[in-house]
């Protein structure tokens, strides 16, 4: 216990002597600090930014889901259109009848249309929202919750009724006073009963990948069949704008989206209207993307931090030559090469931990930075905290080994003579 007591006082002395040092010498230490502090610096912020960037594209990808494949209309007029229209009647109802009837992997299925809207106002309000018909399977397969009231149901799809769910930027613009719920809208010479408010969530980014999401939250909902019955559309269009459906667990995606296209390519004759997306396949590529990028950033990291060990390795080898006849004097007086050695290893230490300590600050600060400048989004992580300082520390002990061992094997009569 007393030996414990003996060599944690020692390192504490050793400790106090080498920030001393440290401050003996404030711009030469400053210099060397700069190469870790960027090196930290660097590390976290590229974490940050990546774990931020990791937690965006997994929610972006939830409002798609992620056993989901979503089939959309490839948008064509003119006599494009027509000449297509000869082979394929384009995107409908009859094709996720024919994939849920066909292939077996199909769970769930949804579908949807965008109603081109000339006016749609309240008694309060008017608003600039997307109307969009909808099946009532579409707000689970969506991920889309209620704040409020309902969703409509298979009844109001099949009684064409007209109801609508209106999303929350929709909402307050419709319906200013806050209370939507039993209020009646207008969509075009129609009028909607609302009968429920999406609940208020940011899915961050518009895309990923270059494909849209989101936007849920300044539209309104109303049933499919209604808004196919009873609302205007154009005579060659498409039925659907878009289907989704959701696939057993245990089939591969990419293998479903085969079988998919090949099912809806028998129904369109070969035309090419359509784009399927796989969403776990944009989640893989963005990964793929992402990785890329923390390799890129990790590199230039590292390269900071190897200068940073550099220069820790150069100052403490000035050190040893100025405190030459200290290091001979301390040999003189009894003190063995592993003391010598503990204390230039000590300060070779407390350096990197400053640098590292000042570098986590600056890492903090820089995620910061980058992600009100560019508008990434940002996750503090202490996994990259603890990292990047174990990394320096690392670099610390390494490149402060050599000085010290060198500093311990002066010949004593050598080094008191040189001074």
């Amino acid at each position: 216990m007393r030996h414990l007591l003996v060599e944690s006082k020692v390192y504490i002395e050793g400790v106090k002597q080498a920030f001393d040092e440290m401050r003996h010498h404030k711009l030469r230490t400053a210099l060397t600090l700069l190469g870790m502090i960027f090196g930290v610096g660097a590390v976290i912020a590229m974490l940050s930014v990546g774990e931020g960037a990791e937690k965006e594209a997994l929610k972006m990808i939830e409002s798609m889901g992620v056993r989901n494949l979503v089939v959309n209309a490839r948008p064509t007029d003119g006599e494009a259109l027509k000449s297509i229209r000869e082979h394929s009647l384009g995107l409908n109802l009859r094709d996720v009848e024919s994939a849920k009837d066909t292939l077996p992997f199909v769970e769930q299925w949804s579908a949807e249309k965008q109603v081109k809207t000339f006016s749609l106002f309240s008694l309060e309000g008017r608003s600039d929202a997307q109307v969009k018909g909808v099946t009532s399977s579409y707000f689970s397969l969506t991920a889309l919750k209620l704040s409020e009231g309902k969703i409509f149901n298979s009844d109001d799809e099949r009684y064409y009724n007209q109801v609508a769910v209106l999303g929350p930027e929709a909402a307050r613009s419709l319906f200013p006073q806050g209370q939507a719920i039993g209020c009646v809208i207008k969509v075009n010479h129609q009028w909607f009963k609302v009968v429920g408010v999406l609940t208020d969530v940011d899915t961050g980014q518009s895309k990923i990948q270059g494909v849209k999401l989101g936007g849920e939250r300044n539209q309104v909902f109303i049933p499919l069949s209604t808004a196919l019955k009873k609302l205007n559309f154009k005579p060659l269009e498409d039925e659907l704008d878009a289907f989704k459906v959701s696939i057993s667990e245990g089939i591969e995606p990419s293998l479903a989206a085969k079988s998919l296209r090949h099912l809806i390519d028998r129904r369109h004759g070969g035309e090419k209207d359509y784009d399927i997306v796989v969403p776990a396949d944009l989640l893989a590529q963005h990964q793929k993307t992402q990785q890329i990028f923390n390799i890129v950033m990790a590199c230039v990291a590292g390269i900071s931090l190897l200068v940073g060990g550099i220069g820790i390795m150069n100052i403490m080898l000035a050190t040893i030559m100025e405190r030459t006849g200290e290091i001979g004097l301390l040999r003189a007086l009894g003190a063995r090469r592993k003391d010598i050695a503990r204390q230039f290893l000590i300060e070779s230490i407390a350096i990197s931990a400053t640098g590292g300590i000042i570098g986590i600050g600056v890492g903090l600060l820089l995620a910061m930075v980058i992600s009100t400048a560019a508008g990434w989004p940002v996750a503090w992580s202490p996994f990259a905290i603890i990292l990047a300082l174990g990394v320096c520390m690392t670099i610390g002990v390494g490149f402060g080994l050599y000085p010290a061992k060198k500093a311990a094997k002066l010949d004593p009569i050598v080094a008191l003579q040189r001074d």
